[in-house]
């Protein structure tokens, strides 16, 4: 793989774009009233790019437009200008193999709980960070453990929201007990999805388990593509919630994201799950979206 190559772990932008201007990532600001700042009234997206080109972008900003609709925030601008900007903070960051992360707030308006009165204008921000693929491709190969969560969040996760604090304290509690993601539990004890994941298991007859799309979890991209990926490795999909205990007597499981491609998952609460190594599935999924991605993204710089 041409592109698959050891370099530097997330690190900053040189360049961030704010409300048109490219500004030095340390002179980049937003306004003290942005609605984004003090109320979360703000949708974000995160689009991989391998070898400097687009992976999956029109799907992830057709999500942007449905994050946007269900806040009724006003598009930044016309979707080819805004792939115009997306490419040309790429390209002022040297980006290779990392991500794009856009930014959209209702605006700057004087604080009110209430939509402003008068029309403002939506702030639009974006930043790029480098990865190392060879890092998530070391991860893939040994596979991570999970923690559970009790569902703390909002009611509306299927909505990409800047509104991430119930993400972000289920991700420390993961990282304080040594577990790569954490996965949240509804109350009715079924999973929902990880802190910035679709969870995923594997059954005794290979059948691949996802719970199906409702108000309780993201859209998933990635979640989306193995669907294909699946069906030509002639696997089978189902999409229904499981519970824990369907977790532990499952022969795998895994997750997926933009930034974790399939990542096998071996462990859940520190029990294995499986042979708790990454099994034959999963290793058989990572490898065909990696062909994916490569195959899609050469295809995009043609």
């Amino acid at each position: 793989m041409r592109w698959f190559v050891s370099g530097r772990d997330l690190t900053l932008s040189r360049i961030a774009y704010v409300n048109g201007q490219y500004l030095p990532h340390s002179a980049a600001s937003i306004h003290v009233e942005d609605r984004g700042y003090q109320f979360s009234d703000a949708v974000y997206e995160v689009i991989m790019f391998v070898a400097g080109s687009p992976l999956d972008m029109e799907p992830h900003l057709d999500r942007l437009d449905n994050s946007l609709a269900e806040l009724a925030i006003i598009q930044p601008m016309v979707r080819s200008a805004l792939r115009r900007v997306i490419m040309e903070v790429v390209r002022r960051n040297r980006l290779q193999n990392g991500i794009v992360y856009l930014q959209v707030s209702r605006g700057v308006a004087p604080r009110d709980h209430a939509f402003p009165s008068v029309n403002v204008d939506p702030a639009l921000v974006m930043t790029a960070k480098r990865l190392d693929f060879a890092k998530i491709r070391d991860l893939q190969n040994r596979g991570v453990g999970v923690k559970t969560v009790p569902e703390i969040r909002w009611r509306r996760p299927d909505i990409k929201s800047v509104s991430l604090l119930g993400n972000v304290l289920a991700k420390e509690s993961a990282k304080i007990d040594g577990a790569y993601e954490a996965w949240f539990i509804d109350q009715a004890g079924l999973v929902t999805e990880g802190t910035s994941t679709n969870a995923w298991i594997v059954t005794s007859d290979d059948t691949l388990i996802t719970r199906q799309l409702d108000q309780a979890i993201l859209p998933g991209i990635t979640r989306a593509v193995l669907f294909s990926v699946a069906a030509e490795l002639a696997l089978k999909v189902k999409e229904q919630a499981f519970s824990i205990k369907d977790v532990l007597s499952a022969k795998e499981a895994f997750l997926t994201s933009s930034t974790n491609f399939v990542m096998p998952v071996i462990s859940i609460d520190g029990s294995p799950i499986g042979r708790c190594e990454p099994g034959d599935v999963s290793k058989k999924l990572v490898d065909a979206y990696w062909r994916y991605v490569e195959l899609t993204t050469a295809d995009n710089a043609r």
